[in-house]
């Protein structure tokens, strides 16, 4: 079977700002009086300058040529932005943002075979024949909740909820299990599921509502609750054939924070991380992005927004507010660091949408938890 390479998990942070400035800056405003802003403004700095005419959002600020199929470039759209910014619109409780972001769904990125195209050229078009898993069911759980939250529209968003879950159902699962992606022109899966997709509260969502078969969310519950860690961190990759896990060596804090997410809607709390992130903050007054898996030092000297943003949302999941406040602070301190785009995560003229949209949905949680 031919192999596809799909290198969009490569996370590529484009911040390269001072840690220490940064890392000063934070620890200046844990002294001062803790305060949100009702609306974010990177909510402002989206709509203004990371949104294609289309309405579809752009992966970077800056325009750049797409070289390679599988790698993201310039202002191409991907299913990633889309169900993060459907998840942001259901926590803020905006319908009209959700129904505009409904209407890119099902305009351009829900393709005749009922798979979301992973990824849109600037004009809305699809030049990929592949899914992401991960994305899906972050689509999904964003259209079962609008479904449950807002009556307008609910049979339709159900109605489009349950055909993108049946040809996942069909379609893009290997060995009994979901795995990272089918090729709906070569017919070709992999033989991994990379464990960031595996959303609990989103297959949750689908079982209930009887999208899924019955005993599927216990089945992967089961799969987060019984895998390895190293002591501190998790692998990256499960084998559906072998049933093999595989660890990096350097890993990513992205990957590793959205598996403790997923990880807090089982009994496994993830302990051994958050120990491990609240002594790294505490001593190095930040998060590096990457970090070298054997001897635990930092593997890059970088900082991304989408870190913080990750884990407020761990901090706000496992009822930490005293560390949530901190990991915001030190957030914002790094946003509206560039004039030109106040409101938003810039540095040396571009950023990465994700870097603005997992910050915003960490503070819009932790906005609505302090608010309890």
């Amino acid at each position: 079977m031919k192999s596809i390479k799909r290198r969009r998990w490569t996370w590529p942070v484009v911040i390269l700002v001072a840690a220490a400035s940064i890392g000063a800056l934070s620890f200046l405003f844990l002294k001062e009086r803790f305060v949100m802003n009702e609306i974010s403004p990177t909510v402002s700095f989206v709509q203004n300058h990371m949104t294609n005419p289309n309405g579809t959002l752009a992966s970077y600020l800056q325009d750049a040529a797409s070289e390679q199929a599988d790698i993201v470039a310039g202002r191409e759209a991907l299913s990633e932005s889309l169900g993060l910014w459907m998840q942001y619109a259901v926590a803020k409780n905006d319908q009209t943002l959700f129904e505009q972001s409904y209407e890119l769904l099902t305009t351009y990125f829900l393709m005749p075979q009922k798979y979301i195209a992973w990824k849109l050229g600037t004009e809305g078009k699809a030049h990929v024949t592949t899914n992401a898993l991960g994305d899906d069911f972050r689509i999904v759980d964003a259209l079962l909740k609008a479904a449950d939250q807002w009556e307008q529209g609910r049979e339709a968003k159900l109605a489009i909820a349950a055909e993108i879950s049946r040809t996942l159902n069909q379609s893009v699962q290997n060995e009994g299990y979901f795995v990272d992606f089918h090729d709906f022109k070569g017919g070709y899966s992999p033989d991994t599921l990379s464990l960031v997709y595996v959303d609990l509260p989103a297959l949750q969502q689908m079982e209930q509502h009887e999208m899924l078969q019955s005993g599927t969310y216990a089945k992967y519950e089961y799969l987060l609750k019984s895998m390895p860690d190293d002591g501190v961190f998790y692998p990256k990759t499960f084998n559906v054939v072998t049933k093999a896990y595989t660890y990096d060596d350097k890993v990513n804090l992205i990957d590793q924070l959205i598996v403790a997410n997923h990880l807090t809607s089982t009994n496994r709390k993830p302990d051994k991380l958050i120990a491990f992130l609240k002594k790294e903050f505490e001593t190095r007054h930040q998060l590096p992005g990457q970090y070298e898996r054997i001897n635990r030092t930092p593997g890059v000297a970088y900082e991304s927004p989408s870190v913080y943003g990750l884990a407020i949302l761990l901090a706000v999941r496992t009822g930490d507010p005293k560390w949530a406040k901190q990991l915001y602070n030190h957030m914002i301190a790094m946003r509206g660091q560039d004039p030109n785009y106040p409101g938003g995560y810039v540095f040396e003229g571009n950023t990465h949408m994700f870097d603005n949209l997992f910050p915003l949905l960490g503070e819009t949680e932790l906005r609505k938890f302090l608010k309890k």
